[in-house]
């Protein structure tokens, strides 16, 4: 007997699938009172001069913001321009990509997606 491990990003689309599947067998259910979402979004084309309060409240417009960072050069100490900010909340997370990405912030516009998993290094 053999088992198949499915990993689902969120408590909806886990419901969703078991609603549709034909399960036979154990499993284990997910506590519906907590999501341990994490929505990661990366932001580009910032101002060197944004802080990372100004891009969390940007984002805090559409919904609470766990993190937000804007990454720094080791060496200057300078902005690189980009950053990221986690929603813990999927559906607001995709409501600020939509509703952010191209708007204008401190003179710039804003690129936002959600961030892809960076690529094991060799």
């Amino acid at each position: 007997m053999g088992y198949l491990v499915v990993l689902l990003r969120t408590v909806k689309e886990a419901d969703r699938t078991s609603a549709r599947s034909n399960t036979v067998g154990r499993c284990t259910t997910i506590d519906k009172r907590r999501e341990s979402f994490l929505m990661n979004i990366y932001v580009g084309n910032l101002s060197y001069t944004l802080s990372e309060e100004v891009l969390r409240d940007a984002f805090t417009e559409h919904g609470e913001v766990t993190s937000a960072k804007i990454l720094q050069d080791r060496d200057t100490g300078r902005s690189r321009g980009f950053g990221f900010v986690e929603m813990p909340n999927q559906s607001e997370g995709e409501a600020a990509i939509s509703q952010l990405n191209g708007q204008d912030l401190d003179g710039r516009a804003l690129r936002a997606n959600e961030a892809r998993p960076r690529p094991p290094r060799d």
